[in-house]
């Protein structure tokens, strides 16, 4: 067995907020909600969590105060770059070497009053927050000179360019793209939280406006108001979990060597290394798993995740996903099965998290994929920042 820290460490709670669009919710509000029903959901009270760890949104004193976690410090560092997994990876590192307990994980997103708040003040643990948030971010500028030169400024033009060369080498289409996005919504449907639950066609799809060819607007993920919050904790307390505790059996991280457009294997991305990692960490493999929750800010991201992590060939994610059968609820791999960035919301990768956990326990009421699922994989990120989780009931 490749022993590794996070193999001793589990999720034991989950939580999630209100979700909306322009709900106006304070974001200490939004985090409290989630923090207070993921500590619950793990049996434990707020006295018992001795870690914590965010991307720097709601400030982490103001959380702390607000739930009365004196004894809670910052967990940074352990385990390396897992983009906007990090915190939830070096949480698992934490456990896993008994440096902490309970590790209390949380992102909170909003759209307008900003995401990024900063603690302010005097050097504190906010600070160091913010620090991880421009370490893991960090890379996302790497090369970005020559875009920016030719007026490339959204993260749409950038991975535009990937998916036309994807296109180019391996026929790639479209409506393979429109696939991902009809089958989101139809996930999402069977999602009272989800943003968007209309049902769409693939007349729909090819009909909205083009954002950035080859994307059109229901190519791109959808910003929400909320906060979603775990809680990891050793192997030990699994015995005292009241809902099923899911093991972390592998992680995988990765900063981009190449940035965006300097891979020698372009149009593959950091994901490419950050699955290899993972696989690297586990005895299992691509053909065990039964559910993936993949990063979808646009449907070509989720292609190339399912290409890196080995869940499909190498350019073959359209021919996989084309007709939307393989990969819906009772398919072969259900994919992104609460609906997705892309008609859920956009929740920085923490909502794959959430959903790949409800999945795995069986709590995921009206759209739980049949056959009791043990194992699931979840990722996020693109471009030069990528993390990966394998987790297993």
């Amino acid at each position: 067995m490749v022993d590794t820290p996070e193999k001793y460490a589990v999720i034991s709670g989950i939580g999630i907020s209100r979700i909306g669009r322009k709900t106006g919710i304070p974001g200490l509000e939004l985090s409290a909600e989630a923090c207070r029903e993921a500590i619950a959901d793990a049996g434990l009270t707020p006295g018992d969590i001795d870690g914590m760890a965010s991307l720097g949104d709601t400030p982490l004193r103001h959380v702390r105060d607000e739930l009365g976690m004196a004894d809670a410090a910052l967990v940074k560092g352990g385990f390396g770059s897992a983009g906007l997994l990090t915190p939830v990876a070096d949480g698992a590192v934490a456990v896993g070497e008994r440096r902490r307990r309970h590790v209390l994980v949380y992102r909170t997103v909003q759209m307008v009053g900003g995401t990024m708040a900063g603690g302010g003040g005097e050097a504190d643990d906010d600070d160091e927050a913010m620090k991880l948030l421009a370490e893991t971010m960090g890379p996302l500028m790497g090369d970005m000179s020559p875009m920016l030169t030719h007026h490339a400024y959204s993260a749409a033009n950038w991975l535009a360019l990937h998916c036309r060369r994807h296109m180019h080498l391996y026929g790639t289409t479209k409506e393979q793209l429109g696939w991902l996005a009809v089958n989101s919504r139809r996930n999402a449907a069977r999602n009272p939280r989800a943003a968007l639950q209309d049902p769409i066609t693939m007349d729909d799809y090819l009909g909205t406006r083009t954002i950035s060819s080859p994307f059109g607007l229901l190519d791109c993920d959808i910003p929400v108001d909320g906060s979603i919050a775990v809680v990891i904790s050793h192997e030990d307390h699994a015995p005292d979990c009241p809902s099923t505790p899911l093991r972390i059996e592998a992680l995988g991280g990765s900063d981009g060597p190449g940035a965006w457009l300097h891979r020698p294997d372009f149009p593959a991305m950091a994901s490419t290394d950050a699955a290899a990692q993972l696989w690297s960490r586990t005895d299992l493999g691509p053909t065990d798993v039964d559910l993936a929750e993949l990063y979808d800010g646009f449907t070509f991201l989720t292609f190339a995740w399912l290409e890196a992590l080995g869940l499909c060939d190498e350019g073959g994610a359209g021919p996989f996903v084309e007709g939307a059968g393989r990969i819906a609820l009772d398919g072969e791999l259900p994919l992104n099965t609460y609906g997705g960035q892309l008609s859920a919301g956009r929740m920085h990768g923490y909502w794959v998290l959430h959903e790949a956990c409800l999945q795995l326990r069986g709590q995921a009421e009206g759209r739980q994929v049949p056959g009791d699922p043990e194992v699931g994989v979840m990722a996020a990120g693109g471009g030069p920042i990528a993390g990966c989780l394998l987790l297993t009931r």
